[in-house]
């Protein structure tokens, strides 16, 4: 299990750090870390990680962790909120905008929908529920919520905001 582990952290470690758009890319990057492992059980680990392909900014797929793995108190009703993993680093956000109870962020094209899939993945009790298009997220906000309160939130996995 040790090896396991060890194998599923670099293999986060990697696609945190680099675009890798197939398998046999991964594999690779893998075997320079001294793991030989076989294509069904890359495939295997990619599913336990979460793993999901997008559209990178180039307009070509690449892998990402859709799934937070360590999570935090954030100090409101005993709730645990995921910590932002390292790809959220390289997100693509532009800008933000509020009018009302709405935000509007803008992102590189193909970004948004990964955005507001953490976005709504880390259960924000200042956003509502997010909508993305190719390069816009837009964030419907809770009624009491400042724009401060969201700004701090978003801040958490938007590291550039």
């Amino acid at each position: 299990m040790k090896i396991k582990n060890s194998r599923l952290d670099a293999i986060r470690l990697i696609l945190s750090t680099q675009e890798i758009g197939s398998q046999e890319e991964l594999l690779n990057e893998l075997a320079k870390e001294g793991f030989t492992l076989t294509q069904a059980t890359l495939s295997r680990d990619l599913h336990q990680l979460r793993v999901v392909k997008t559209v990178g900014v180039q307009g070509k797929y690449r892998y990402v962790l859709t799934r937070p793995h360590q999570y935090r108190h954030d100090g409101s009703e005993g709730e645990m909120r995921p910590i932002a993993p390292a790809v959220m680093e390289v997100n693509g956000f532009l800008s933000i905008k509020f009018s009302g109870n709405i935000a509007v962020i803008r992102t590189k094209p193909s970004y948004a929908s990964t955005l507001a899939y953490h976005i709504d993945a880390y259960n924000f009790p200042e956003v509502v529920g997010t909508i993305a298009g190719d390069d816009t997220v837009m964030l419907v906000i809770s009624e009491n919520a400042t724009r401060g309160a969201v700004l701090k939130a978003l801040r958490s996995i938007i590291p550039n905001l």
